[in-house]
This record gives C-alpha cells, sequence and structure tokens, in this order.
C-alpha cells in the first residue's frame, strides 16, 4: 500500500490512492458539496469511508456524482432542528459515525466593525461556530459509546491573528479554535479525538465571495507567495481524521503557507 503526490507551485495532484486506512468507517463531512469539504469527501472516500455529505445544497448532486458509498443530506448547520433530523437519518442509513469534519461555511460581510449589521454578525457566528458546536453534539455521544472516533472543526489563521474587515468570520474561527481547544481535553481520556485546521487562504469557491482588495491582503501575508490547495487541505484533514493522529487532542494544525507559525 502507498500514496505518492507530486508538489507544484500551484496544486498538489495525487497520482496514486491505495491506502485503505478508513475501510469500514463512516464520515459526516459538514459543507462537503464543494471546496474543502468535497475535497475531503473525496480523499476519505478513495480511501476506503462511507460519506455522508451535510450541506445547506448541493449535498444530493455531489453525492451521485462520488458514487454508491455516498450519501447527501440537506441541512442548515446554524439550524437545531435540521441538525437532529440530518442526524437521525445518517444514524438510520449507515449505522455509526466515525469522523466528523465541519467545513460548512460563509465568509460574511468584508466590512469595518462600524456600520456592520448585527444581523449578518450573528449569521456568520451562528453557521460557523454555532454549526460546529451542533454538529459535534449530534455524533459525540455515538463516538463516545464506541469509544472511537476523530473530530476535525475548520477553522481559519484568521481565528488567530484577525483580519480587518472581517471581524465577524476572524471572531467565528477564533471561537472554534476555542471550542476545540475545550473539546480536546474533554475527551482526552477517550477513544475520541478532536482537533482544529487553520488554513490560510486556500483556493476555493468561497474566494468568490471576498473583493480583490481582500485577497490580495491576505496573500500579501503568505511567505510562499501563493495559495493553498483544496487537495493540501484534504491531505492534512485524512491524516488528522486517521488512528495515525492519536496523541494530539485540542491542538490545531496550520496549514498557511508559513503565515502562521505559532
Amino acid at each position: 500500500m502507498q500514496i505518492g503526490v507530486f508538489i507544484s507551485w500551484t496544486k498538489i495532484e495525487t497520482w496514486s490512492v491505495k491506502v485503505h486506512r478508513f475501510e469500514g468507517q463512516v464520515a459526516v463531512i459538514t459543507g462537503g458539496a464543494r471546496g474543502i469539504g468535497r475535497g475531503v469527501a473525496e480523499r476519505l472516500m478513495a480511501e476506503g469511508a462511507k460519506v455522508a455529505i451535510w450541506d445547506l445544497k448541493g449535498a444530493e448532486d455531489a453525492a451521485k456524482e462520488m458514487g454508491a458509498d455516498v450519501r447527501g443530506y440537506d441541512v442548515d448547520v446554524s439550524n437545531e432542528a435540521s441538525i437532529q433530523r440530518v442526524a437521525e437519518a445518517t444514524d438510520a442509513d449507515f449505522g455509526r459515525v466515525d469522523i466528523l469534519v465541519t467545513a460548512a461555511g460563509i465568509t460574511g460581510p468584508t466590512h469595518p466593525v462600524q456600520g456592520h449589521a448585527y444581523p449578518a454578525w450573528r449569521q456568520v457566528i451562528d453557521i460557523h461556530l454555532g454549526g460546529v458546536f451542533l454538529c459535534t453534539r449530534a455524533v459525540l455521544d455515538g463516538m463516545k459509546a464506541q469509544n472511537y472516533g476523530r473530530i476535525v472543526t475548520v477553522a481559519s489563521v484568521a481565528g488567530k491573528e484577525g483580519n480587518p474587515n472581517a471581524s465577524s468570520y476572524s471572531a467565528a474561527k477564533a471561537g472554534i479554535i476555542g471550542f476545540t481547544k475545550s473539546l480536546g481535553k474533554e475527551l482526552a481520556e477517550t477513544g475520541v479525538r478532536a482537533n482544529c485546521l487553520a488554513p490560510g487562504l486556500i483556493n476555493t469557491p468561497l474566494m468568490e465571495q471576498l473583493p480583490q482588495e481582500q485577497i490580495a491582503f491576505s496573500l500579501s501575508r503568505i511567505p510562499q507567495g501563493r495559495f493553498g490547495t483544496i487537495e493540501e487541505c484534504a491531505a492534512m484533514i485524512a491524516f488528522m481524521v486517521s488512528p495515525e493522529c492519536s496523541f494530539n487532542s485540542g491542538s490545531v494544525f496550520d496549514i498557511s503557507g508559513g503565515r502562521a507559525t505559532y
């Protein structure tokens, strides 16, 4: 069994995936219809996992494109009743959840604090931080009962450093980091691990929501001078949700081209 990769300045190409380290496991990926979530879903499926895609829209279409071992569920991650419904449906279809990756999110307004509408602020917080809390809570009992599970929350370098004109997004991502540190300590004596990924600027459809000046600012902070790729994030997360990632609990893994080094 082996896996080979070629890394160029602009992309990472997986030329062979033969490792089946997720054989028999079920992974729930929020935001799995596109972007980082879609990349993670494809990577885990290629390594033997069955995948449940939870997304606001496009989940069923994405699942059909990916194959028989993937099912899609429409869900609003900021809505408690919606999460409860889809968690029950996933349990009925798959019988267990071994992996949770929370990649659902929006950028929210790119606007100074003064004049930032509070409903827009709440929406960003509810989707990112509230969604992570609700989705984690929905699968945690099952993971603890089987004494095994892997939870990866997707935050951002913005949650460490704060980006100007992105206070709601930065605050939400900082909250995810804090939540995961707390959760990791709670679960440290169990077989469940919770860790966090903090990406820098990644070339995903989410970038379409950002003004060019915000993109230019973020790119200027990256020593490697390039965007990260979905494939690079998926490779990192694949390790984080594997049995190999066993001594990390509440850790934050950076993937930022050298921007964040702490």
